[in-house]
Formats: structure tokens, sequence, C-alpha cells
């Protein structure tokens, strides 16, 4: 039997899916007139991906190129493809991405895939294509990684994922709420989303000025099961909402985004930290993860749900068990307040302190966009083929900044700015 999507067009209000793809062009990229972009987006998405190509060209894009990705042909993958297929990736599509990025050609992704899709799938079979996957990628993660081009993710509801985080309503329902949540955090609710935007900005950007006007070593982190240190890599920069690619562009990479983030110091992070919050990861779920640093690698980790996909997580490479980044949300952001589990790391990164295992972001580092990978190992910068974040944030979780002389200064009290 055959099944076809539906048109949910009417559970979505058609203003703010406009406005969110005015948004994501002028605010998320700042496309530059004569600029080509690279979209990709599930089937589901195509009203907004659309949408999107629409504002690039209004904005002079040169060209848009999109690629879509469909649910059922995902599963037809795992159902029937023979085993050797799970070793193998297209690298050639992805040496030609990478080959359009050194040629300034932004990139932009709607996600809005199921979260779970995969999770009554093989946990060795997504962990191989994952890998593959990743090993391929790698040629133009390293200019996502590198801020080399101006990049920017947004979401739209479709329907398998309204359903997972609305399980108990219609389907118009669930995605009519989750279109209004999507709506919300993205800031595009109101009638003038790029001045939300300017404002939402200068926020963050008053909390970087901050973290780096105190050029904290280390961050202390104590919390219900958790005494983490996590030192700061040296030259170290912290980021938040809209930042300068190595193009000169100044773009929102993030939509939504509530948190300021650096480069934590591969090799110096010790102690104990639990996760707060579920982690939804390539159709599966791990939830209640607990982990032990020494020197800046796990050496112990465990978790209530998913341990095994977690344990081949991080036996990707040695830089799986060391963290590329570490970022500070309040549990009082407006993604926190909604009370939703989202199962997408766009989204529930930003309602809590967050941490991330794998490939650091060079441009955490002062004047990153100069530093070759090996300066940026020798300050601390992590490398891998992965990059997952995780929450450890909640409203009892206190951090205090640690100085050259020892000396601390709270920046985190019970979740919040201090």
């Amino acid at each position: 039997m055959t099944s076809h999507p539906r048109n949910f067009s009417a559970s979505i209000d058609q203003a703010k899916l406009d406005r969110l793809a005015e948004t994501a062009i002028k605010v998320g990229l700042r496309l530059q007139p004569g600029q080509d972009l690279f979209l990709t987006a599930p089937v589901a998405a195509l009203p907004l991906a659309r949408r999107i190509a629409a504002e690039a060209y209004k904005a002079g894009a040169g060209l848009v190129t999109p690629i879509f990705s469909d649910e059922e042909m995902t599963l037809a993958r795992y159902r029937h493809a023979p085993d050797d297929s799970f070793d193998r990736a297209a690298g050639w599509l992805y040496e030609g991405v990478a080959k359009a990025f050194s040629g300034n050609t932004a990139r932009l992704a709607i996600v809005g895939e199921n979260p779970m899709l995969l999770a009554e799938e093989d946990p060795a079979k997504v962990s191989r294509a994952n890998k593959a996957n990743s090993l391929a990628y790698q040629p133009a993660l390293e200019k996502i990684a590198g801020f080399d081009i101006n990049w920017n993710i947004v979401a739209y509801p479709t329907e398998s994922w309204a359903k997972l985080v609305f399980p108990h309503e219609q389907d118009e329902i669930a995605v009519a709420k989750l279109a209004h949540a999507i709506f919300a955090a993205s800031r595009v609710d109101g009638e003038d989303p790029i001045a939300a935007w300017d404002a939402h900005n200068s926020a963050l950007r008053s909390r970087t000025e901050w973290l780096n006007g105190k050029r904290f070593r280390a961050l202390r982190y104590t919390g219900p099961g958790t005494d983490l240190t996590i030192g700061l890599a040296d030259g170290h920069e912290w980021q938040g909402g809209a930042s300068t690619a190595k193009n000169g562009i100044v773009c929102n990479p993030n939509i939504p985004t509530e948190e300021v983030f650096t480069t934590p110091h591969a090799r110096r992070v010790d102690g104990r930290v639990v996760s707060t919050k579920p982690l939804s990861y390539q159709g599966s779920l791990i939830d209640g993860i607990e982990v032990r640093f020494e020197e800046g690698r796990i050496v112990e980790a465990k978790a209530a749900h998913g341990e095994e996909v977690l344990k081949k997580v991080l036996d990707t490479d040695d830089g799986a068990r060391r963290l590329g980044e570490v970022a500070l949300v309040p549990h009082s952001s407006p993604i926190s307040k909604s009370g939703l589990l989202f199962f997408n790391t766009l989204f529930d990164e930003n309602a809590a302190c967050h941490i991330a295992l794998g490939q650091c972001y060079s441009k955490c580092f002062v004047d990153g966009a100069k530093l070759t990978p090996d300066q940026i190992a020798a300050r601390g910068g992590n490398k891998s083929l992965i990059h997952i974040d995780w929450m450890i944030g909640s409203a009892e979780l206190d951090i205090d900044g640690v100085d050259e002389a020892g000396g601390r200064t709270p920046v985190f009290r019970k979740g919040e700015w201090a």
C-alpha cells in the first residue's frame, strides 16, 4: 500500500510562513546579490522551500539549487538494501558541495524530518551509515565548521514530526501547534521579525562581550549529579546570535537561537555530568546520559535509554569522546518556557545549557579565520567527524567562571544569568 503525503497548509499560518522564509534569507543568511544558494529540505517541507527560493531570487540570488530527502526512500534502504550499502555514501555529491562552498555558495537547510524515523531499524546499520556519511561529508563540513560561508538552518512543521511532539492530538491540530511553536521560537509571529531579530542579536551580543571581557580560564558546573570543570581553549572567543563568516557576511546560522557559546579545551575537562533532556539522534532517543571526563576524554559513559547508540557514537573517532562546544542558555529561555520536547536539537539545545561532543568551531577563537587546523588543535580545539549537542542545564544548575588566578565569578545561579 502506498501512502501519500497530505496537505496541511490550512493548519499553518501562511503569513507567518512567508515571514519565516523572508527571515531565513534576510536575517539567517543575509544572502548577497549574485550569490548562489544550496538548499536541502524534506519533501514535506516543499511549501517553505518554494517560498525561500522565491525570497532568495528577490534578494538577487544567482542560482538556487535544491536537494530533497524523503522518509519512505530512507526507510526503503534499511529494509531492502544489501548489507554493504551501509558502508557507502554519496562522496561525489559532497565533493561537489564542498566545491560550491569554496566558490562562496551559501547553505540553507530546512529541518522537519521525523526525528524517530530510524528508531525501529538495526542500530548497527544506522551507525555504519552515519559514519560513512560523516566521512564523505567531511570536505563540506569543514567549510561549515570553519564558518567559511554564510549558512542557516530553519524548521518546517511536517506531519510526522508534529505527531511525535503532540502524540495525543489529531493530525491537523498537531501540525498547527508545532507550526505555532516554530513561528514563536523563530520570532516571526510578530509583524516585524527583522526588527525583533535585531533586538535579540543585540541582547546576545551584550552577553558575549561580558564573557569575552572576563577571559575565564574555565567554567565550573555544579548541580544534581553534575560536578564538572570545563577548561576553555586558549584564545577562545564567545559567540552568539549574528556572526561574521569568513566571506565577510554577517548571518544568523541558527533560527531559532538563544545561546552564547565558545570552544572548550579538548584536553582540560574533568568531572561528572548528567543530561537534563533526552537527546534525539539519528532516529534514536538517548536519555539519562551520565559521563565522566578525565583530562578532556570521556572515560565512563552510560544512559538509561539508548546506551548502545551512545557508545557507538563515542567510538566514532578519538574526538567523539571530547568536547567541541560549550553553550550557555538560561532556563527561562522562550523554548524552555514552552515546556515542549521538540526531539530536534535546533530547538532543544536552546532550552538549556549544553555541551557538544566532537568537532569544534574555528570561529570561536580570536582571529579564528586566520588560524590553521594545527594552530586550532594546539589551542585546544577538537577535531571529529561528529558534532552532537546534548543538554545539561536546569533550574538547579550553577556555573562559575574561573580566572587564571583561580578566582571565581558567578555566571549562572539556579539556571539563570547571575
